[in-house]
């Protein structure tokens, strides 16, 4: 195993800057996911790291060693990527032996690691299938026992479960929780998947353009983003933004009014200067709301409007809700959903459940601030 680094890391494709002076730690041992948007880089970083790309200027370690103009063989990585990129003339236990093979190991100690490899995989029962003869999650599985007889000092996953289908993404993501947990190797990997990272994730990198936005572990993220791009990016849906105006604040709360003219309240806090002349915005979470009848007796902030979209996933569901400015509302409701498109419903929402954000973005309050 062995930590990687990234200091001042930066990628040109012609006259595109597309990587832009990253600096990056990844832990030895730890999982590291990226993400963002597609096109912000973060493949491009993986390729960097394992030398597919060479970097525009910076350093790369591994370990204690700069690699920068180490080839991708004498890095000691194993990539994972998102197609199998299995030999489908060759057996599935020739896939996972060929790198050993070529290392010259020994034709007993090339055994002992693939078939330990598929034991922990699960799949050392179809060593002699062809790739023709595999679903795409054991394909899958080859591709990363692939890697793992190779015993690297970092696992690279680039986007390894996109291909496959819903159900079968969720027994992998499973799975590779549990290698996780049982190879206890760096890993890097790259997704666009939430699920994804809040469960691998020992810390999330979120990038766009090219450039680190935060990093941190997934509750951090999801409790702390540093501006409305973080905050909207992690967690599943995505967060609520609605504009607002300041208008007055007292030694415990401060009152903002929506576009819609609805009242909402946040806690104050002292070291916060807010002012009428700039513009706010508010965050929401959609697990953060509530919808109640009209009698509820709620001490926090209670909007109404129209339902506009619901959709019931069996047991839980989202619930879309027009206000009377067109804003839209999106909010998780954890049971059967009743609502039905164009009733009136009422919502609750906590004042401490709530993030403020200043005209640029970035964050003024967030939960873990207002605990």
């Amino acid at each position: 195993m062995a930590s990687i680094v990234l200091k001042n890391v930066s990628k040109c494709f012609s006259d595109s800057r597309v990587i832009k002076d990253i600096n990056l730690a990844i832990e030895d041992g730890k999982c590291t996911v990226l993400v963002g948007p597609s096109g912000c880089g973060k493949s491009t970083i993986l390729r960097l790291i394992c030398g597919l790309e060479e970097i525009s200027s910076g350093n790369i370690f591994i370990g204690d060693k700069c690699v920068n103009s180490v080839p991708p063989s004498g890095r000691g990585l194993a990539m994972v990527f998102q197609s199998y990129a299995l030999y489908p003339h060759m057996t599935v236990f020739e896939n996972m032996a060929f790198a050993l093979q070529v290392r010259k190991l020994k034709k007993d100690a090339i055994e002992e690691r693939v078939l330990e490899a598929a034991k922990i995989l699960k799949i050392d029962h179809l060593m002699n299938r062809k790739p023709k003869e595999l679903s795409g999650g054991q394909r899958q599985r080859v591709a990363i026992g692939r890697a793992i007889v190779r015993n690297p000092y970092a696992f690279l996953f680039d986007e390894p479960l996109s291909n496959l289908d819903t159900a079968l993404r969720c027994q992998m993501r499973y799975e590779l929780a549990k290698l996780k947990e049982q190879l206890q190797t760096t890993m890097v990997y790259v997704t666009h998947d939430q699920a994804e990272a809040m469960t691998l994730a020992d810390k999330i990198v979120v990038i766009r353009d090219g450039v680190i936005e935060q990093e941190g572990s997934p509750l951090e993220l999801y409790n702390s983003p540093v501006n409305t791009f973080v905050a909207k990016f992690i967690g599943s849906s995505e967060m609520n933004i609605l504009e607002v105006d300041f208008v007055k604040s007292d030694e415990n709360l401060s009152v903002f009014k929506l576009l819609s003219g609805h009242e909402f309240l946040l806690k104050s806090r002292g070291n916060i200067e807010l002012s009428k002349l700039n513009k706010y915005a508010i965050g929401i979470r959609p697990e953060d709301i509530e919808v109640q009848s009209a009698d509820t007796q709620f001490a926090g902030n209670k909007l109404n409007g129209i339902v506009c979209l619901a959709e019931n996933l069996g047991g839980d569901g989202y619930v879309h809700v027009m206000l009377d400015n067109k804003s839209q509302l999106s909010i998780k409701v954890r049971r059967n959903i009743t609502e039905k498109p164009g009733d009136h419903v009422y919502l609750g929402i906590k004042i401490e459940k709530c993030y403020l954000f200043d005209e640029k973005g970035n964050t003024i309050l967030s939960q873990k601030l207002a605990a």
